[in-house]
């Protein structure tokens, strides 16, 4: 089962900008958001896991 993260901690671990993660999750060149409520949304951390690897892999 995978833990979520918020916004800040996305920042943390990918080590990118919010307003970046949030165009990238638009442009689809970033894991969805998962929104739990209207007002909290997180991010599967095995997704962004899996997306840092096939990311560095393809740079």
């Amino acid at each position: 089962m995978s833990k979520f993260l918020r916004i800040d901690d996305v920042v943390k671990k990918i080590g990118i900008s919010k307003s970046t993660i949030w165009q990238w999750a638009k442009e689809d060149k970033f894991p969805k958001p998962i929104k739990i409520s209207p007002r909290v949304t997180v991010w599967a951390e095995d997704e962004l896991d899996n997306w840092m690897m096939t990311t560095r892999c393809i740079e």
